[in-house]
């Protein structure tokens, strides 16, 4: 059973935390772009969107579960099965595949793409809000 305020709030409400954790990726690869065999790591947004959209429509049970006895490991990322490795424009002789420069982009246009859907949830609740107080 869907729960009706995730339902009001519809993808966005699924895309917000996808998209911090995409944020806390791109961060990671900038933070070791000077490590030595690290490599760059970023998140299937869409894979991940489909598969939280799905576990919305389902009432919660996850997707990422083969069988749904299955209990979950604690501690388990979730959003491992979607991440992938970044390939580097240039390799570096280190075995890095960070561009800090293609990060900084990459984690400017995430930042970008996480206000709008902030932006977008907090229409969604001031109207929500005005529907209650009746104003």
């Amino acid at each position: 059973m869907s729960n009706p305020i995730s339902s009001y709030l519809g993808l966005q409400a699924d895309a917000l935390p996808l998209r911090e954790q995409r944020m806390k990726l791109i961060a990671s690869n900038l933070a070791n772009a000077d490590t030595p065999g690290f490599q760059a790591r970023d998140l299937d947004f869409n894979a991940a969107l489909a598969a939280a959209a799905r576990t919305r429509e389902a009432g919660g049970q996850s997707p990422l579960r083969e069988r749904a006895d299955h209990i979950p490991l604690p501690g388990a990322d979730a959003l491992a099965p979607f991440e992938v490795a970044r390939a580097a424009a240039q390799a570096s002789l280190d075995g890095n595949s960070v561009d800090p420069d293609a990060e900084r982009a990459a984690y400017g246009r995430a930042a970008l793409e996480y206000r709008a859907s902030l932006s977008f949830l907090e229409s969604k609740v001031r109207t929500l809000l005005t529907a209650i107080t009746g104003q």
